[in-house]
């Protein structure tokens, strides 16, 4: 088998990979990326390519399998851009892989993709697909699987896998996870458990976390298996709630109002210390903790590591040196104290 992925050298992507070259099915692996990586695993070869302006049809031509990761998270200042990858971006992957033939047609979507829902109890790949008003990250994210619902409806021959997982963490993405949301002024060497004692969280933030890894097989079993169709939630136990937080760090959790907090957020993004805009507080503080039982009954999934450990790899990987030699996860990306990302506006523009 030949399995073309797009954004194949960023956190999922290099999981993806992995996990579809471990697999005596898949003979070559095409991983295509906006800058070339030194990254050398077997079976895989490696295109340039922007999917959202260059010709994908050569690069799915006899694909049986297509997985769409290629994403933008950052420049988060500029939404001409952000909508020209994710959303425009997408639409073009969708519709080479149907014009292409590729047999199936994996999607990167997300929690993100919900509309507000219940932090008490779980709800199933029905829930309503609004995303977040006010979350670039969500509107696309919707945006994306409504035009992945048309090329579906006018493609019978094809199948069409989406994968909803939660936060994905590893510990060589923590440098890249760092640099993303934090930027250039976060501490890395205090991001430890024992020096956070306290935790300010408000009433809704309850997150659902899965390590890259377990999701690089959810991803292999989507693309391989043939009876894999539909919608699946991704996410590993236990649901990260205040209790569970507060014992992971070992802090008080105060609770905090979430205005507040988001003000701080909108203040920071708009001085330019920080990259992440505050309509990722909204978007965690609005999505529904998802149930995760299709995935585990259905396609056959089953996590190896819980959330809690995929949340320690990523702070044990924002201090270390973790990585991998590909373009989005080289530890020292943001060059010497982190001048780079200074440079960059701290989320105004996107690195070369």
């Amino acid at each position: 088998m030949r399995v073309v992925v797009t954004g194949a050298t960023g956190n999922v992507g290099t999981a993806v990979v992995r996990s579809l070259v471990a697999d005596e099915r898949v003979e070559r692996v095409v991983g295509i990326s906006r800058r070339a990586p030194r990254w050398t695993p077997e079976k895989t070869e490696w295109a340039q390519a922007d999917v959202a302006r260059d010709d994908l049809r050569p690069l799915f031509d006899g694909a049986d399998a297509v997985i769409h990761l290629a994403w933008l998270i950052q420049p988060s200042r500029d939404d001409a851009e952000l909508e020209r990858v994710n959303v425009a971006g997408s639409r073009r992957v969708f519709e080479a892989a149907a014009g292409a033939g590729v047999g199936a047609l994996v999607h990167a979507s997300s929690i993100g993709v919900y509309s507000e829902g219940p932090k008490d109890h779980a709800v199933d790949e029905s829930w309503r697909r609004d995303g977040t008003p006010s979350s670039f990250y969500a509107r696309h994210k919707a945006a994306a699987e409504r035009a992945l619902d048309a090329v579906e409806a006018a493609s019978p021959g094809l199948r069409v896998v989406r994968l909803r997982p939660g936060l994905i963490f590893q510990r060589e993405a923590g440098p890249e996870i760092r640099r993303l949301f934090g930027g250039p002024l976060v501490p890395a060497a205090l991001l430890r458990p024992a020096l956070i004692p306290l935790l300010p969280l408000p009433e809704r933030l309850v997150l659902q976390c899965v390590h890259a890894q377990d999701v690089g097989e959810a991803y292999r079993l989507a693309a391989l298996e043939p009876h894999a169709r539909g919608a699946y939630n991704i996410a590993a136990d236990p649901v990260l709630d205040h209790e569970t937080l507060g014992r992971f760090f070992g802090a008080r959790v105060v609770r905090t109002p979430a205005k507040a907090l988001r003000a701080v957020a909108d203040l920071t993004w708009r001085a330019h210390l920080q990259p992440t805009p505050p309509g990722w507080l909204d978007m965690g503080l609005a999505v529904p903790v998802m149930d995760t039982s299709r995935a585990r009954e259905q396609l056959g999934w089953t996590p190896r590591h819980s959330a809690t450990e995929a949340l320690a790899e990523l702070l044990e990987g924002m201090r270390g040196p973790a990585g991998i030699d590909t373009p989005p996860l080289e530890p020292r990306a943001g060059g010497p104290a982190r001048v780079r990302e200074l440079l960059s506006g701290v989320g105004s523009r996107l690195r070369a």
